[in-house]
């Protein structure tokens, strides 16, 4: 109802937040009539009595959901477990996540090619090391050592044989010379 051309009830002015002070956004132009103020009185008990209601009712919703999960068995963990999940799928399914996925794979099986290179390359830089004529040298040298030192063992096997051996030779060796210095 518009009485005298003045605005309805319908209005497109900002409402006042609570706490607000109503009169504060009112214009001083602005009077309202005391029909017009009678009126809006009764609006606001119906929208408070509503709102009261309406809280009611979704306390008694909420109170019926928690009895319905209680029978079901379903808990706080469940639900929880339940929204990760739910939550988890929408993010796989994304255009973002599926993109991200095949760019981090691409990525996964290009540093898996190059590592394995790069292990090619190490084994064949080893390989070159242990064919060198310096290598070789140092081998035999290691050899001679170890025939001296091992005498009747033939000569042979591999690097690691061959430094352990000499190992244990120099460690007999020092072990001899203590005994004969103690003896003297």
């Amino acid at each position: 109802m518009e009485p005298r051309g003045e605005p309805g009830l319908l209005r497109t002015d900002s409402i006042p937040e609570v706490g607000e002070d109503a009169a504060a956004t009112v214009s001083m132009s602005e009077t309202l009539s005391e029909e017009e103020q009678n009126e809006l009185r009764k609006e606001l008990a119906k929208v408070e009595e509503e709102i009261q209601t309406l809280s009611q009712v979704l306390a008694a919703k909420e109170k019926h959901l928690a009895e319905i999960k209680r029978k079901l068995g379903i808990n706080s963990l469940q639900e929880l477990k339940q929204n990760i999940t739910k939550s988890w799928q929408d993010v796989t399914s994304t255009a973002a996540y599926k993109k991200t996925s095949e760019t981090l794979s691409q990525a996964g099986q290009k540093a898996s090619a190059a590592f394995s290179s790069v292990g090619s390359v190490i084994t064949k830089k080893f390989e070159d090391v242990k064919n060198s004529p310096t290598f070789k040298s140092f081998e035999e040298k290691v050899e001679t050592l170890k025939s001296k030192v091992g005498g009747s063992k033939p000569a042979g096997g591999d690097f690691g044989e061959v430094l352990n051996s000499a190992a244990n030779a120099s460690a007999t060796e020092t072990i001899a010379e203590e005994t004969q210095e103690d003896t003297h």
